[in-house]
């Protein structure tokens, strides 16, 4: 009876180990972006930072910086109504290692120079 309940307990569990694979992120890489939010998106199972960002030729493109759940994101000190659309802030990631412009959150700079996420925390 033990060795099914072990059985059916791992079943359970490995979609949920699945989701929180962050293979296609580089941890060995930084990027630090410099640019004006887009969007701060609250919702589940992450919440989002969509940036723009200037490039050659004047132009800005977009990066979509993920973070964790909202409760996490909560526990470092950020509010729904903490970046808002037009901020200038400041975020470094760990870039997709595709080369596409998205990546998980290390850490960021507020508008007003104060840390955003877990170095605020600490």
């Amino acid at each position: 009876m033990i060795r099914l309940t072990s059985l059916i307990a791992l079943a359970l569990a490995l979609p949920a180990v699945a989701h929180h694979s962050a293979s296609m992120f580089d941890d060995q890489k930084s990027v630090t972006l410099n640019g004006t939010v887009k969007a701060f998106q609250w919702t589940n199972p992450h919440c989002w930072i969509q940036m723009l960002v200037p490039a050659q030729g004047g132009s800005a493109v977009e990066w979509s910086v993920e973070m964790g759940a909202p409760f996490e994101v909560f526990r470092t000190g950020l509010r729904p109504g903490t970046l808002k659309a037009g901020d200038k802030i400041t975020v470094v990631i760990h870039p997709m290692r595709d080369g596409s412009r998205a990546g998980v959150f290390v850490s960021a700079i507020a508008p007003d120079g104060k840390a955003l996420g877990k170095a605020a925390a600490k």
